[in-house]
């Protein structure tokens, strides 16, 4: 059973349509006690990071999500719920909550530090994109040909501090984290539940997993 983390900041309606497509069990919850009986969770999100972690705090999924990290059990993150597991964004200077150490940080700011050309691409990224496959890549990934395409929109990019973490990147500019895992987390920078079949395909790795 799949719990859906439903706290007001999050891209909770095409995921739950995603699973409902693929007849998989699920629950979506604004209550985290809702949501301890099931055996993986999908923490989605879309929106500013500070916003997130406010309701986050108030809901208590700040705390159940990292004593579900503790307890072994498998967290996908997509989105904005990709970059919030980690220790702090530079959106709005913000602490997030700590489950992999690294720091997010915007487009702006990284392009300047690269020489990337001023102009050259927009923010946020939005569209598909492919992927190049790193670090022996992720079995959420199983059965998707390396270069599939994928969407994203996104305007901050997520820098852990361990690079073997990241299990695919893409290039918009600089080469942008796509995927990290670390033990039983795994987060999408970009949409599964929007990236048409090739994103279904993750889904139902990570129901099956």
């Amino acid at each position: 059973m799949v719990g859906i983390i439903d706290y007001n900041a999050g891209n909770v309606t095409s995921v739950e349509r995603a699973l409902a497509y693929l007849d998989a069990p699920y629950i979506m919850s604004k209550e985290p006690e809702k949501l301890m009986n099931c055996d993986r969770l999908l923490f989605p999100g879309v929106g500013e990071a500070a916003y997130a972690m406010e309701q986050l705090k108030k809901t208590g999924f700040d705390l159940f999500i990292k004593e579900w990290v503790k307890s072994g059990k498998k967290l996908m993150g997509i989105c904005l719920g990709s970059q919030i597991i980690f220790d702090w964004s530079e959106e709005g200077d913000t602490p997030c909550l700590g489950l992999i150490p690294g720091k997010i940080r915007s487009f702006s700011s990284l392009w300047k530090e690269a020489g990337v050309k001023e102009g050259l691409y927009k923010s946020p990224q939005i569209g598909y994109n492919d992927l190049t496959y790193l670090n022996g890549s992720s079995s959420l990934l199983s059965g998707i040909p390396e270069h599939s395409d994928f969407y994203f929109v996104h305007s901050y990019v997520i820098c852990p501090d361990d690079k073997s973490v990241i299990k695919a990147v893409t290039d918009y500019g600089i080469q942008v984290p796509a995927c990290v895992e670390k033990d039983n987390i795994t987060a999408f920078q970009f949409h599964p539940e929007k990236s048409g079949e090739k994103g279904l395909q993750i889904l139902r790795n990570f129901v099956k997993e």
